[in-house]
């Protein structure tokens, strides 16, 4: 099988794209290598995981070349997970969101569209969920609340994916992530910011005064989950669309301030903490009902948070960690 994996040097990206070539599958991993944050962490990544694929620096919102691609090597299936990221960075840097997440993703719809893509599995997010205040979330619970434009965003992709479906036939999964950790994590998420800040002596932020929840999932289970859903192609829902939106998390969502705990415990040193408000964008709890995922695709989570974070840490504090 022919896999195009976008966001190649991204986190799950890179890892995804090492798995699918150490399993025999003929893989192209492309990124556009931007500095939404230290590209040596990027670049690090594809050191570590770049083996047995080909790699190409490319932007989704290159429109030409990414036709160019597409004919040019005629993929079976696509994984995007080209986006721009980040909550608190859409709100103080909109328009760099509609590049990437919104025309970045219709140029890839067209070709998977133009040039016989059998199935596009597609990054949301569990932002999507904003105000809906039931938890765990369910994928049918209500999306359309956002509090972010990031979050606003990944629903559009859904919305866009689904008309492409529908005009099309082209099958659609999208995966809403649930709180990615592990070793070679985003260094602006909680993880390495609170990893770094501890290791400096520095005080680590910790908003709504530390009385938050969140979903923490492993790498190594999300790119698990992600493989699953790749292999199997959506069958017909109650529209007669090949199409599906899945939770992928752990299903077991830990306190902030446990979090915190248990990474003072790996790193061997105790947290200067800062207690500060809830920022904006940012919701109170993230917990994934992953029924549905686990039901139709086997995917069932392993790594514990006691487990993940020891890896996590050992990966910091060692030589491959390149900001450290």
């Amino acid at each position: 099988m022919k896999v195009l994996v976008t966001g190649a040097a991204g986190f799950i990206g890179s890892k995804l794209m090492y798995c699918l070539a150490q399993r025999g599958d003929e893989v192209v991993g492309l990124d556009s290598m931007n500095d939404y944050y230290d590209v040596r962490l990027k670049e690090g990544r594809l050191q570590e995981f770049g083996a047995g694929s080909r790699f190409l620096r490319m932007n989704i919102a290159d429109k030409a070349a990414l036709d160019a691609l597409f004919a040019e090597e005629r993929f079976d299936k696509v994984v995007n997970l080209a986006a721009q990221a980040g909550v608190r960075y859409s709100i103080t840097h909109p328009y760099t969101y509609l590049e990437s997440n919104l025309t970045g993703f219709l140029n890839i719809l067209e070709a998977c569209r133009n040039f016989g893509v059998k199935h596009l599995v597609y990054a949301s997010s569990s932002s999507v969920y904003g105000l809906n205040t039931k938890v765990p979330y369910a994928e049918q619970d209500k999306t359309d609340s956002p509090v972010s434009l990031y979050a606003a965003t990944k629903k559009s992709n859904e919305l866009m994916a689904h008309s492409y479906c529908k005009l099309y036939g082209i099958a659609m999964t999208g995966l809403r992530f649930f709180t990615v950790y592990g070793p070679w994590g985003r260094p602006d998420m909680a993880p390495m910011l609170f990893a770094k800040a501890i290791c400096s002596g520095e005080r680590i932020k910790v908003f709504n005064h530390g009385d938050m929840i969140r979903d923490f999932t492993f790498i190594d289970d999300i790119v698990e989950g992600t493989m699953r859903a790749l292999d199997r192609e959506p069958s017909p829902d109650g529209n007669g669309l090949p199409l599906r939106v899945y939770n992928i998390g752990c299903s077991n969502p830990v306190k902030l301030m446990d979090f915190i705990s248990e990474l003072e415990q790996a790193l061997g040193i105790e947290a200067k903490k800062e207690f500060l408000p809830m920022q904006a964008g940012d919701v109170y709890q993230t917990n994934a009902d992953t029924s549905l995922l686990e039901r139709e695709v086997g995917y069932k989570p392993h790594v514990r948070l006691h487990e993940g974070i020891g890896h996590f840490a050992q990966w910091y504090l060692s030589d491959k960690n390149p900001l450290r």
